[in-house]
């Protein structure tokens, strides 16, 4: 990342957990409360006063469309939520660290639709301050979250391009098996 090598012996580990975020395919909250989910990372990396803490938490729950719905319950157990909130939940705890990049992982592949658009607007509007990376097998959700597009087989990159290039006229065999169904 940013030409050093992640998995070098000197490389630390804390530094690379807040210039990358990562969201997975199933929502990982903590066993602890909503507001200590969207703070886990930020005592780390910050000093804030009690104070600041509950605004950040406030400004990411609202960033994340997540404020209304947990505000009477900032102190339950994260468990306790939806998994499409505690998907967005995740989010929250990712932007509180301001990465550089946001790595996801299928992020919508255990949501309902409801919850599916919710992150689908999120990442539209995440785009214009994050580089975000989206690993997904959804054609139809490719099309609607990204730009560019690679295509990966067995670890190797087969094709890249724009999104519509790549999944409307492929120049590789291989994707466009890919695309039309006829392998994966």
């Amino acid at each position: 990342f940013r030409g050093h090598d992640l998995y070098a012996a000197d490389a630390d580990p804390a530094v690379i957990r807040k210039q990358i975020g990562i969201i997975h395919q199933r929502p990982i909250v903590f066993p602890m409360s909503v507001q200590d989910n969207v703070l886990f990372g930020v005592r780390f990396h910050r000093r804030l006063t009690a104070f600041a803490q509950r605004e950040l938490a406030r400004e990411l729950l609202e960033r994340v469309g997540l404020w209304k719905e947990v505000n009477p319950r900032l102190d339950a157990p994260a468990a306790a939520l939806a998994c499409g909130q505690q998907q967005r939940l995740c989010l929250a705890r990712t932007l509180a660290n301001a990465p550089e990049v946001i790595l996801m992982d299928e992020p919508c592949s255990a949501l309902d639709p409801t919850a599916t658009r919710h992150i689908e607007a999120l990442i539209a509007e995440l785009k214009r301050d994050y580089t975000i990376i989206i690993v997904t097998h959804n054609m139809s959700q490719a099309r609607r979250v990204s730009e560019q597009a690679l295509f990966f087989y067995q670890g190797r990159l087969i094709e890249a391009g724009s999104t519509g290039q790549l999944l409307e006229d492929p120049r590789e065999p291989m994707t466009r098996e890919f695309v039309t169904g006829q392998i994966g």
